[in-house]
């Protein structure tokens, strides 16, 4: 039975966790070290050389930068924080930019005043060291551990900060959670209600987005969610509950893939992950008239069993985790279709079983072809589970025990695409992009 105490816990998790952002995280943060040297340094640098972590490498190299008039990856991220990023802002630094600063970032990248290279020397995933040239003068910037956690900055040979021993020594393994699907369960039914009213304005908020690449003349990304709400497509799969939650979540995804300035409502960081955990819960309860409460309770079980296995998981993964947040999708369907604590940790057997082992490649358009899939999983797992049919202990890795079932999920995103992680890196590394 959980306590006020433990409600407001988990309350207070789940209110960090998911809440509007605008852009992908890596990029943004390569620009505030940019941002943060330049204004160390005094001046406008004449090149920016940057030396960041394969994995910060792998998520912002092919994704959009929002407002930046198409601009895409590491170069752009440099350029417009050098240029134009207003530190005091933290990650939102570049929401302000301007045309007239696009059009000097552009300049900037193409007279090849940035460089970018892998840190292979370092264990941290989340790294950007960042160094600032003006003349005889320079500044270094290294942000590590989260997104805008500065650890490091010096001009010339005088050292402002330096916490680097609190950096990581080895690939860190700390993955405890104090989260289970049972206490998971019991919150989003328990929660008093008008404490959830923030993820309804979340999932109206990616609906909206959604919205933005059905209109006529839009041109996002792949274009898959528009594609599939044509006619000929129309005839071929319907508009019924299962169409319309794949369209909505590719549809946001073309949108915020192609660096479109609007705030989505992220889940531990992710606007992906956001998408695909709160569209296919909205959409569904929206095809069957649901209450507005018992959506929001829907959308408390999805969002917090992806905070859940992001947590076991760690900040970044082998694995693409939109896929695995298609297991709170598939809770919350199970549960708007009347399901009980049983046929909720049915689903997420059945979402392990079928989706556990699809790479992550970065953040770029063709992730929705990856949330295509997993809005479609989650909805064929919540309808296994309502009808009782799950997959058996005897298979794989499932187990009898559901929190088991996650752990083993995360073992092998975790520590066992470790390796697949570098390979993936590898090949995009030798594509030279830059």
């Amino acid at each position: 039975m959980l306590s006020r105490y433990d409600i407001q816990k988990i309350l207070k998790l789940l209110r960090r966790e998911v809440k509007p952002a605008i852009g992908c995280n890596e990029p943004k943060m390569v620009a505030l070290a940019c941002a943060k040297a330049r204004d160390v340094l005094g001046q406008e640098p004449e090149k920016v050389n940057a030396k960041l972590s394969g994995h910060i490498i792998k998520f912002a190299m092919g994704v959009g930068i929002p407002g930046s008039g198409g601009m895409v990856g590491i170069p752009a991220a440099i350029a417009l924080g050098t240029l134009a990023g207003k530190t005091e802002m933290g990650l939102d630094l570049l929401n302000e930019i301007t045309p007239e600063d696009c059009e000097r970032a552009k300049q900037f990248v193409a007279d090849k005043r940035w460089t970018v290279m892998q840190n292979r020397n370092i264990f941290e995933i989340v790294y950007a060291e960042v160094q600032a040239v003006a003349g005889d003068h320079q500044a270094k910037v290294i942000i590590a551990k989260d997104y805008s956690n500065f650890v490091y900055i010096s001009k010339d040979k005088e050292i402002l900060l330096d916490q680097r021993n609190t950096l990581a020594t080895e690939h860190d393994r700390n993955h405890e959670s104090e989260l289970t699907m049972e206490k998971i369960f019991e919150f989003a039914t328990k929660c008093p209600i008008d404490e959830l009213q923030f993820l309804m304005n979340g999932a109206q908020m990616n609906k909206k987005v959604a919205e933005k690449a059905f209109a006529p003349g839009s041109d996002y990304g792949l274009n898959l969610g528009k594609m599939l709400m044509g006619d000929f497509e129309g005839r071929m799969v319907g508009q019924s509950a299962m169409p319309r939650i794949v369209c909505y979540t590719c549809a946001a995804c073309d949108v915020r893939m192609s660096g479109v300035s609007v705030p989505i409502s992220v889940n531990s960081g992710s606007g992906n992950q956001g998408i695909v955990v709160s569209l296919p819960i909205l959409i569904f309860a929206e095809e069957i008239q649901c209450t507005e409460s018992k959506t929001m309770r829907a959308l408390a079980l999805g969002n917090l069993v992806n905070i859940y296995i992001r947590q076991l998981l760690g900040k970044l993964s082998a694995h693409c985790n939109c896929v695995i947040s298609a297991t709170g999708a598939a809770c919350g369907i199970t549960y708007l279709m009347g399901g009980d604590y049983e046929q909720v940790t049915y689903a997420v057997k059945n979402q392990i079983a079928g989706a556990t082992g699809m790479i992550c490649d970065g953040c770029k358009p063709s992730c929705v072809l990856k949330l295509a899939a997993a809005a479609s999983s989650a909805f064929q797992s919540a309808m296994m589970a309502m009808r009782n049919i799950h997959v058996a202990s005897t298979d794989g890795i499932i187990e009898d025990d559901v929190d088991k079932c996650i752990d083993n999920l995360a073992s092998i995103g975790r520590d066992a695409m470790f390796e697949v992680d570098n390979v993936v890196l590898n090949i995009m590394a030798d594509k030279n992009i830059y």
